[in-house]
C-alpha cells in the first residue's frame, strides 16, 4: 500500500487529537474532539481554521496564457483582471469534469505571463496532462507546486477581525478585496503582502464554505507558527482547528460541488453550477472552450443534478442510495450530508444566518445534498432517498443554507 502524503502541520494536528483519515492520498485531519458538528457551527458563528495544504497548485508561464486558459476552461477569464480569480471547470472533449478550478491571473507581459490554477487534491497531474495535450499546451511551461506551499482557510464572519490583527499594513491589502480577489503572488519570494512577523503569503478571499473567509498561501518553514498564531488571534472569536467532515458539511450547504462526487464522468450541464458557464440570454454559449460542442450537444438529453434538503438530519449512504418518485427509480444520490444549522419552522427552512429566523431558533439539522436525476424536477417537489438502512423524504431546492456570509462587505464583516 502506498504510503500517504502529509502536510507539514501532520504532527499538529495528532498532537490536538484528531481522527485522521486517508482522502486522494493524503493523510487528512477528519475532524477533532470538539467534533465536527462544533467545527461546522464555529465557521457560522465565528471562525474555523482549517488545513488545506492538500490542494494543489499549477502555475503556468508562457505568452498567450490569457487566450489559452480561456479556451482550455469553461468560465469567460477574457476581462478577468489580475488580482481577481475566476472558479471555471477544466472539461474533457466529452464534456465530463476533468476537475474544477480556481484561476488566477498574476502577470501579464515581458518575459511571459503567469497564471495560476488552484485545483483539488491528486488531479495536479491529471490537469496537467490534459492542459499540454490541448492545441498550444505543450509550448507552455506548467510547473507542479505540490510539497512547496502550505494552504489555511480562515472561514467565518469573524475571520477579517482577526486577519486584520496578522497582516502587516491591512489599511492597503484590505483596500478594494472583494469576493473572489486576492493579493500577493505564488511565488512568494515576489509576494508584497506580508504578516506581521515578516512572513510572505498570498491571500485570497475565497473559501469551500459559503461563508467569509480567506486562502492563506505561505512557505512551509512558516506553517506552525502561522497557524498557532492564527489560532491564538482568533480565540476571542470562538476560533477552533476543522476538519475534512466539517468542510464537506459546510460545502453542501453552501450548494459547492466536490469534484469526482458531484461533478464528474457525466456532461457539465443541467446543474446548479451555470455560473461557470458563458452562457448568452438564448442558451447558447458566448466564447469557445474544449468540450462546448459536447455540452450543447448533451443538454436535451442529460441527467439533471439537484439541490435537496431533507426533513431531519438522517442520511443515506452516498455510493449506493436511490432517488424514487413513488415506486419509480429515477437517480442516484450525489452527496446527503448534515448541516446542523438548518432547521424547519412550520415548513419553512431557516438556517443560524437567517435574519428572520423565529425567536429561539434551535435546529436540529438537515440533511442537504445534490441528486442526479433522469428528469428536470421543480424546486418543491418532493422524493424520496433510499438506501439499505432507510428511506427518507426529500425536498427539491433552489438553494440550502440561508444566510450565507462569503460575499459580505467587509465594511460589514469588520463593523
Amino acid at each position: 500500500m502506498a504510503t500517504a502524503n502529509k502536510t507539514v502541520l501532520y504532527p499538529v494536528h495528532t498532537s490536538l487529537g484528531a481522527t485522521m483519515g486517508g482522502f486522494c492520498g493524503w493523510d487528512m485531519s477528519l475532524w477533532y474532539p470538539t467534533g465536527a458538528v462544533k467545527e461546522h457551527l464555529a465557521v457560522l458563528s465565528g471562525a474555523g481554521l482549517f488545513d488545506t495544504s492538500h490542494m494543489g497548485v499549477i502555475l503556468a508561464e508562457g505568452q498567450g496564457l490569457r487566450l489559452f486558459i480561456n479556451r482550455a476552461v469553461t468560465k469567460d477569464i477574457s476581462d478577468l483582471k489580475i488580482g481577481r480569480a475566476g472558479y471555471a471547470i477544466v472539461l474533457d472533449e466529452n464534456g465530463y469534469t476533468v476537475d474544477d478550478t480556481i484561476v488566477y491571473p498574476l502577470y501579464e507581459g515581458a518575459p511571459a505571463d503567469r497564471f495560476a490554477l488552484v485545483v483539488n487534491a491528486g488531479n495536479t497531474q491529471p490537469v496537467i496532462a490534459h492542459l499540454k495535450q490541448l492545441p498550444g499546451g505543450s509550448d507552455i511551461k506548467w510547473t507542479d507546486l505540490a510539497g512547496e506551499l502550505s494552504k489555511f482557510d480562515l472561514q467565518g464572519p469573524a475571520s477579517f477581525k482577526i486577519m486584520k490583527t496578522l497582516v502587516a499594513n491591512p489599511e492597503s491589502v484590505f483596500d478594494s478585496l472583494p469576493y473572489f480577489s486576492f493579493k500577493g503572488e505564488f511565488d512568494l519570494s515576489l509576494s508584497k503582502v506580508k504578516l506581521t512577523d515578516g512572513t510572505p503569503i498570498l491571500l485570497s478571499r475565497t473559501g469551500y464554505t459559503g461563508e467569509l473567509g480567506f486562502e492563506i498561501f505561505l512557505p512551509n518553514d512558516r506553517a506552525v507558527p502561522v497557524w498557532e498564531a492564527l489560532l491564538e488571534a482568533g480565540k476571542p472569536f470562538g476560533t477552533i482547528p476543522c476538519g475534512l467532515a466539517a468542510r464537506d458539511s459546510l460545502r453542501a450547504g453552501a450548494v459547492l460541488p466536490l469534484s469526482h462526487k458531484d461533478i464528474g464522468a457525466w456532461p457539465f450541464i443541467n446543474n446548479p453550477w451555470p455560473f461557470a458557464l458563458p452562457y448568452a440570454a438564448d442558451g447558447t454559449f458566448t466564447k469557445d472552450f474544449h468540450g462546448k460542442d459536447a455540452l450543447l450537444k448533451a443538454a436535451g438529453t442529460a441527467d439533471y443534478t439537484l439541490p435537496f434538503i431533507g426533513f431531519d438530519p438522517r442520511k443515506v449512504d452516498e455510493h449506493s442510495g436511490k432517488v424514487l418518485q413513488g415506486d419509480r427509480e429515477i437517480g442516484i444520490v450525489l452527496s446527503a450530508v448534515a448541516d446542523m444549522s438548518l432547521g424547519r419552522v412550520e415548513g419553512q427552512v431557516f438556517g443560524l444566518g437567517s435574519p428572520e429566523k423565529p425567536a429561539g431558533f434551535n435546529p436540529k439539522g438537515l440533511v442537504c445534498g445534490f441528486v442526479k436525476v433522469a428528469e428536470n424536477l421543480p424546486v418543491g417537489t418532493v422524493v424520496s432517498i433510499k438506501d439499505d438502512r432507510r428511506a427518507l423524504k426529500i425536498e427539491i431546492v433552489g438553494d440550502i443554507r440561508p444566510g450565507r456570509t462569503a460575499r459580505w462587505p467587509l465594511k460589514k464583516a469588520g463593523a
